[in-house]
């Protein structure tokens, strides 16, 4: 039988949801071999509408665009209660950011800043780690953080200029934030759909025991390495709708397709 391919991020919280399962400390559907594969976020979701892998986690915004050949699944997504992608400037910026670095034009942050921004302006993509230093060498007038470096912007004296996080709560009555969704080839069939977000779930349930287990794992993958910082990012974005999107989780997917469909 083909080994299942599986692409994920190496951000924290894509770790910690399928770390356990990546360390085979918890079973895969059926016991099936299974073979994972790490890319950044725009990858990933470039990978998914050229079919490149079976089972995807990909930006939230590009997961809506793939209804013919994809399934959302029920779980393993990331969704933010408190934080979302941030809009940072040098401190000595003054005026409209008219060039801004995001990290993939498919990505959720990306179609998010477009709608809360409502004007035009130059979007220029780039792999995610490498905003900040663009922004801090004045190659563009702002940057658009996602992950972990997010959280951690003003380490890098860098100055907020908007959170999408406390926008997107006050445009949708506090839904949640869809950032990104675990999508599976409709080819693979609604019972292996069902073993995937099985083995995400039973991985979840595991590494929030015993997480000792994984964080070994989660460091060696991330960009920011202090403790403290992966620890709250963890915190941030994997949550009980990381569990079970529910109907919280489907209406912040349905308010996000409005957003994209406008930006």
């Amino acid at each position: 039988m083909t080994p299942l391919s599986i692409a994920i991020s190496p951000c924290p919280n894509d770790s910690f949801i399928f770390g356990t399962w990546v360390l085979g400390l918890t079973p895969a559907p059926g016991g099936r071999d299974c073979r994972f594969f790490w890319h950044d976020v725009q990858e990933l979701n470039q990978g998914a509408f050229a079919g490149a892998w079976d089972v995807i986690k990909v930006s939230a915004a590009t997961a809506l665009r793939l209804g013919d050949t994809h399934t959302i699944l029920p779980c393993g997504g990331a969704f933010g209660l408190e934080h979302g992608p941030k809009l940072v400037t040098r401190k000595d910026f003054s005026g409209t950011p008219r060039t801004i670095a995001v990290p993939g034009l498919d990505t959720t942050a990306a179609c998010v800043l477009r709608a809360a921004l409502g004007r035009e302006f130059t979007q220029v993509p780039m792999i995610f780690h490498a905003i900040v230093d663009a922004v801090r060498a004045g190659d563009v007038d702002a940057g658009l953080l996602i992950h972990e470096t997010a959280l951690v912007y003003e380490r890098y004296d860098l100055a907020l200029r908007l959170d999408l996080g406390h926008w997107w709560r006050k445009r949708t009555n506090a839904l949640p934030f869809p950032l990104g969704c675990i999508v599976a080839r409709n080819e693979l069939g609604a019972d292996l759909h069902a073993g995937i977000a099985d083995s995400i779930h039973a991985s979840i349930l595991f590494a929030r025991t015993r997480q000792d287990s994984v964080m070994p794992f989660i460091a060696a993958l991330a960009r920011e390495l202090d403790a403290a910082t992966l620890e709250q990012h963890i915190a941030a974005y994997v949550n009980e709708f990381s569990l079970a999107m529910g109907p919280d989780g489907q209406a912040a997917l349905n308010t996000l397709q409005t957003l994209r469909d406008l930006s």
